[in-house]
């Protein structure tokens, strides 16, 4: 029977083909598989001019279970082509969260006939450990593709790691140069405990030391990443950033790591987040990139809370638009700084450009579309508050607003849409981010359907937040209230859809 299921997984994720990409809700600039569930992004790699995109998927529902690697490519990280099921279950292991490299001297041996192997190494989860089947297992495997990442073996030797433990997963891999050795980032989700590990081939791994609990440790700590991020404006000089998530959000620390052991350089008192927004989770980086390429991270784009009930079918999960990472020192503390890649650039059309507007109650801006790019530029002068409404349409809209009094951004879905489709979504409708604003608020802001995301102030806070709205509500609408505020700049593009 299981065979048959795996038989069944197989055929039915060759479906791409007849996906429209028009069904309501669908996001036409964000990556969404054709169908079915998917969470986390995992294995994010760039080879052979194609940037690889694996994900967790259950090719055959639209909730969890089943998790296998789901498959797409990219020439731009945007325009994806959908291909099979990469890496299925089997028998005893669903596949958890993971990552892949480019083993560009072979050290695995997995390379044949001069072909470079990208090696994928996931976390197999089995529902019952063999030394106690009352409890699940989680142990650490490798798979390796010598055909661009089309097809994949798994290693006859796994697991590479195994601690015995219930939970032990999202292993992070990269190559460290000045050791000459990979380097693996591991989580003990309950403990609050990075592990980092060193192996000569892929295969076998020796334990070098342990970051945590540090941070946020109100929930358990999952997708842990760690790379070097260039500074802004001297991209010679790097610093280490080491990334993870907890549950609904997701920290990271600045620092150093010398082969062995991650160095926090930042206040210990303070946590620092990716993104402020209840829609970003398990974000990671890709390996491999041209060294000329700043570092990418994609996030899945939903929230552990309610994703198995938000309204969209015949898929259930998106990704965030992969975005540029940099770091910037601030008042002694470093800051990363994301924008989107510049690749969105070339999807603009019909643009709309308008300044020095003065704004007391509410402006329409002639543009109706609910796939858009703005960026508005708003000094509040004496309003109270002032901000943009988008989504708007029968009364309803997202509002995305500054108290200048408080120095809080805020967002509210309170109104957006549909919003009762989940108990927990109530929860979680209203969000507020201290940022810093000495004249002018600059805001960035992706449309897309159900997805937006806010880059405040050149991406030094980024939000991301869902929401379902009726085909209709297609306005954008700025507001101040109380005296005052001036709109320095507004300009708005229409966005070409990615499918």
């Amino acid at each position: 029977m299981r065979q048959t299921i795996l038989l069944l997984l197989l055929l039915v994720s060759l479906y791409s083909s007849a996906q429209t990409y028009k069904e309501k809700f669908r996001p036409q600039i964000h990556f969404s598989p054709p169908k079915n569930w998917t969470n986390d992004p995992n294995g994010l790699v760039y080879h052979n001019g194609e940037y690889h995109l694996f994900y967790q998927h259950n090719p055959l529902g639209n909730q969890p279970g089943h998790l296998s690697w789901g498959h797409a490519v990219s020439k731009d990280l945007l325009h994806w082509k959908n291909l099979p099921v990469a890496i299925p279950e089997d028998k005893t292991y669903v596949i958890y969260s993971g990552s892949a490299v480019v083993d560009k001297k072979n050290s695995s041996g997995f390379g044949k006939a001069g072909k470079i192997p990208i090696v994928a190494i996931y976390t197999g989860h089995a529902d019952h450990s063999p030394k106690n089947p009352a409890e699940r297992l989680e142990n650490q495997q490798i798979a390796y593709s010598v055909d661009n990442g089309r097809t994949f073996t798994k290693y006859s030797g796994n697991p590479v790691l195994d601690l015995d433990q219930k939970d032990f997963r999202d292993p992070k891999v990269f190559w460290h140069e000045p050791t000459q050795k990979w380097i693996m980032v591991v989580v003990l989700p309950f403990e609050h405990d990075i592990k980092f590990y060193s192996s000569p081939n892929l295969k076998e791994w020796t334990h070098l030391s342990d970051f945590g609990p540090a941070g946020d440790i109100k929930d358990i700590w999952e997708c842990s990443d760690l790379l070097e991020i260039p500074l802004k404006g001297n991209p010679d000089k790097k610093k280490w950033v080491l990334i993870n998530s907890q549950q609904t959000t997701m920290q990271y620390f600045v620092g150093e790591f010398d082969g062995t052991k991650f160095t926090n350089e930042n206040p210990a008192d303070k946590i620092y987040r990716p993104d402020y927004g209840a829609d970003n989770y398990a974000a990671i980086t890709y390996n491999n990139l041209p060294s000329s390429h700043l570092p990418v991270i994609v996030g899945w784009a939903s929230n552990w809370s309610y994703c198995k009930l938000v309204p969209t079918s015949p898929w259930k999960g998106s990704m965030t638009l992969p975005r540029t990472m940099q770091l910037e020192k601030r008042d002694g503390e470093w800051i990363m700084v994301q924008q989107p890649v510049a690749a969105i650039e070339k999807l603009r059309y019909e643009p709309y450009q308008a300044s020095n507007i003065r704004i007391s109650g509410s402006k329409t801006i002639p543009v109706k579309t609910q796939v858009a790019e703005i960026d508005l530029t708003i000094q509040p002068v004496d309003a109270t508050d002032a901000g943009i409404r988008v989504m708007v349409g029968k009364g309803k809209s997202l509002v995305i607003g500054y108290y200048k009094d408080s120095g809080k951004l805020y967002i509210d879905r309170s109104n957006s849409g549909n919003t009762t489709f989940s108990p927990e979504f109530a929860k979680w409708l209203r969000t507020e981010v201290p940022i810093t604003v000495k004249d002018k608020l600059r805001l960035r802001i992706f449309i897309d359907k159900t997805l937006v995301e806010i880059f405040v102030n050149d991406g030094e806070t980024v939000i991301t937040t869902q929401l379902f709205p009726e085909d209709s509500q297609t306005g954008i609408e700025l507001f101040g209230n109380g005296e005052r505020a001036m709109v320095s700049s507004i300009k708005v593009w229409k966005l070409k859809s990615v499918w």
